[in-house]
């Protein structure tokens, strides 16, 4: 950025703000003169924020950014948080920030304000449900982390991110998708549209069968509905017959009870012919995987 163009924008730095006093925390009275504020700061006192939802940053769109900062400079600042002593977070404009240091810029335009994490959580959510290169998969999972961990309802998320309700809770119902089909529409391979189209198919092998129909055949949104349609009259029409679990022989009753309770879980058995089947044993995290293993050996 041409130090003209900062100065003006801009205006004083840290040190005039501050009577060339070292920066305090935001308890003390010197961060009310920053708050407010939008200063050039050191990009070095900046670490990003650690709630940012957004993991991946396309090396060339930040390229691309930064040769637009070398000739225009920032032209909207950053937004970041006082922390204690020299210190500031992040709470949007990430790019902004990576392209400024690709560039070897050392400062940038920055607004000033005080948050609590939960906010700097939430600022970090609704700023990226805004982004234009989301797919549907990343706003859903942003709108259930607001849900989770912000503990927003529906109707106070459609307030904070200007969305209708039904828009969010379409979005929310995505995730009942199996998860090869959200990996195929965060890859990009089927739309919202065939999403929505494909949740109202009960059974998980029909959503994926059909899945590969619209990949191979590349089905409009219109032809999966059809589809879909068409499948769930037949379902109608042919209701699938419950499936009668073989009843297991007394010699595995009498000792499913002792699996139970050596590997601390319920033990499911599946029979394969008469007195044949299989053992499954579950587990629910690494550590109980690990603890499993350890009962084995």
């Amino acid at each position: 950025m041409a130090k003209a163009i900062k100065k003006q924008a801009m205006g004083r730095g840290l040190s005039a703000l501050l009577n060339n006093s070292d920066i305090t925390s935001a308890n003390d009275k010197n961060a009310d003169k920053l708050v407010g504020s939008i200063l050039e700061i050191d990009l070095n006192l900046i670490e990003v924020n650690p709630f940012q939802p957004r993991s991946y940053f396309n090396e060339e769109s930040l390229r691309e950014l930064g040769s637009s900062i070398k000739e225009l400079g920032v032209i909207q600042p950053i937004t970041i948080r006082k922390l204690e002593g020299n210190k500031f977070q992040l709470v949007s404009g990430e790019r902004r920030y990576r392209a400024s240091k690709l560039i070897g810029n050392t400062t940038i335009p920055a607004y000033i304000r005080l948050a609590n994490d939960q906010e700097m959580l939430e600022m970090a959510l609704v700023e990226n449900i805004q982004r234009k290169d989301l797919d549907p998969i990343e706003v859903a999972l942003t709108y259930q982390r607001l849900i989770d961990e912000i503990d927003l309802t529906q109707e106070e998320m459609s307030k904070r991110v200007g969305k209708k309700r039904s828009t969010i809770s379409n979005y929310l119902r995505l995730l009942k998708l199996d998860p090869i089909i959200q990996t195929g529409m965060r890859d990009g391979f089927l739309s919202m549209g065939h999403g929505r189209a494909l949740i109202n198919v009960e059974n998980t092998e029909d959503q994926l069968s059909i899945y590969e129909k619209i990949i191979k055949q590349k089905l409009s949104v219109r032809q999966t509905e059809n589809l879909v349609k068409d499948l769930k009259e037949e379902i109608v029409v042919k209701p699938k017959k419950p499936v009668k679990e073989a009843k297991l022989p007394a010699f595995v009753n009498d000792g499913l009870k002792t699996f139970s309770n050596y590997f601390g879980h319920k033990i499911d058995i599946k029979l394969s012919g008469k007195d044949k089947g299989k053992i499954s044993i579950p587990f629910h995290s690494e550590e109980d995987f690990n603890r499993l293993k350890k009962l084995l050996e």
